[in-house]
């Protein structure tokens, strides 16, 4: 896609310039600036009438006449970030601009062009307008493409990588989708090498703090937008401004970009909420239903009714949430998308074999869930057994077959606590997920896992990717991660590690950490200064303790 400004370069390429018999003297390495405007002036104090961003032309009568005012003139010029002066020779300096003048503007990085030749600066200025304007319109067509193409891949229901690829190709620059835990969900680098793009992101990105929702960070070079919808933002879309190191250091990204990257993030946000699998009529049903329990979308009433007629009673019964999902998650969609459905088919077997009455269906992109409708509650525990088995013999049996064999394809099988109400049923639906995810991190390998065999590192592990979670964290930690972003040789959150873990112990963690007392509790004074924290007082240390095992559990991929 265009450009929105021409640069120093390609005014110098236009006729009337031409005509005028430009020469360089100075500021080679500007010649890339954008030029946002072209002002005439013949008085010394111009500078204070612009903003960056302009070409001004003057034929030097009203220049100062003695070293140090040309030499305030060019570096008050450079100050407001003007792009380049042309001086027209012949009226105040017949053969040459002052030596100062080039000495200076070549010090400021500042480009000066002689015009041997007298050329009308109308003629300058009407072609170099001309071409921001032309430039202008480009960029409104460009705008209506963005829009277009976004509103595509939202009907397409893009996945977010693509969205990611589409957003890099329209700006020609490098796009990065990150969580709130500055984790990268997708990239896509345009053309520059991955590893330099993502090298060390976390910190990096910790470094990018524009302002507001959508903002420029001039200093980084990125365009940053928030992304998420219905008041629950869950990530951060940043692109590259390719030509930032070209531009004025006033300048900002043309509004194009800002446009393109807004239309990205909603997109995103978009895709997030309507995210569907393809299921049969059924099985979506049953995944409807699920998902109204657990997102609170539907009356529990009209819940139990639109099961009632699928030929599922769930009123005056004991019910227990299901999770069952694979100890290993699997990086191709097309392969996960075909797994989850075998594994919704093994479910939906095992239900029939056991007799067990309830609704089932994949309830994320690894997981299938299940509400089971019991009569007895005593027999909670021995249908649930009976569940488990048949559902383990099915997958042995299944994979046994395929390669890779069962080891591949063994699965959790994790329940909530019973309840005996269907308003109290999301409590052991999300109870059995928080336990199905966190077994994945144990050892223990159980038919069925429960409750008790979850810890506080297991629990945190699975809300690795709950915004509150990493909002949490950020809050926390934030400052300290911050401070080691910008300090890495101090490893600051090391030490507050070690003296966490050795049960605040501060000569026990000063041996664990390899420091000597002294220099130990000089930096557990920095790290309280810089949390606010009191480090000797237990809320704020467990609050502290509980925060860097949720980082553990958010870095952990």
């Amino acid at each position: 896609m265009a450009r929105v400004l021409p640069t120093v370069r390609e005014v110098l390429a236009l006729d009337p310039v031409r005509h005028g018999g430009p020469r360089l003297v100075a500021g080679e390495g500007g010649l890339d600036r954008f030029v946002r405007w072209v002002h005439a002036a013949e008085v010394p104090d111009i500078a204070a009438l612009l903003n960056g961003g302009e070409l001004v032309l003057t034929t030097g009568i009203g220049l100062p006449t003695d070293d140090a005012g040309l030499r305030a003139f060019i570096g008050e010029l450079a100050g407001v970030g003007v792009s380049g002066l042309m001086v027209e020779l012949g009226r105040r300096y017949p053969t040459s601009v002052p030596r100062v003048m080039i000495a200076a503007a070549e010090r400021h990085g500042l480009p000066l062009i002689e015009l041997r030749q007298g050329t009308p600066f109308v003629r300058i200025t009407e072609a170099v307008h001309a071409l921001i304007v032309d430039a202008q319109l480009t960029e409104l067509r460009a705008t209506e493409e963005i829009h277009q193409r976004f509103t595509d891949l939202s009907v397409d229901g893009a996945e977010p990588a693509e969205v990611v690829h589409q957003a890099a190709r329209l700006a020609g620059s490098p796009v990065v989708l990150e969580n709130l835990s500055r984790q990268v969900l997708a990239y896509d680098a345009a053309g520059v090498r991955g590893e330099l793009l993502l090298g060390g992101w976390e910190q990096q990105s910790r470094r990018i703090q524009p302002a507001g929702r959508t903002g420029y960070d001039a200093d980084a070079g990125w365009l940053v937008t928030t992304v998420g919808a219905r008041g629950q933002d869950w990530g951060r879309l940043l692109l590259r401004w390719a030509d930032a190191d070209l531009a004025p250091p006033t300048a900002t990204p043309p509004t194009r970009l800002t446009i393109l990257l807004e239309r990205a993030a909603s997109t995103l946000a978009l895709g997030r909420l309507i995210q569907r699998d393809a299921e049969g009529l059924e099985r979506q049903i049953h995944r409807n239903l699920l998902t109204a329990l657990l997102d609170h979308t539907r009356p529990v009433d009209e819940v139990a009714l639109r099961a009632r007629a699928l030929g599922v009673t769930l009123d005056r019964r004991h019910l227990v949430g299901v999770v069952v999902r694979c100890r290993t998650d699997e990086s191709s969609t097309q392969v996960a998308q075909a797994r989850l459905r075998d594994l919704a088919d093994a479910v939906g077997q095992a239900l029939r074999e056991t007799e067990l009455s309830g609704l089932a269906s994949a309830v994320d992109d690894q997981a299938v869930g299940a509400l089971l409708a019991l009569q007895d509650p005593a027999a909670e525990e021995r249908s649930l057994a009976a569940f488990a088995a048949a559902l383990h013999r099915i997958r042995r049996d299944a994979a046994g077959s395929g390669p890779g064999g069962a080891a591949r394809d063994a699965v959790i099988v994790a329940a909530g606590s019973g309840v005996s109400s269907l308003r109290e049923a999301r409590r052991s639906l999300v109870e059995a997920r928080q336990v199905a995810d966190a077994a994945r991190r144990g050892r223990h390998d159980l038919p069925i896992f429960r409750l008790p065999h979850v810890g506080l590192a297991g629990l945190l592990h699975l809300l690795r990717d709950e915004p509150r979670l990493q909002t949490f964290v950020e809050r926390e930690l934030g400052p300290l991660l911050a401070y080691d972003a910008e300090h890495p040789r101090e490893r600051l959150l090391d030490t507050l590690r070690a003296y966490l873990e050795q049960g605040r112990n501060k000569s026990a963690a000063a041996g664990a950490a390899h420091l000597s007392r002294p220099a130990f509790y000089e930096r557990l004074a920095r790290i309280a200064r810089i949390l606010g924290a009191d480090l000797d007082a237990v809320d704020d240390t467990l609050s502290l303790h509980v925060a860097l095992l949720a980082l553990d559990a958010v870095r952990d991929n």
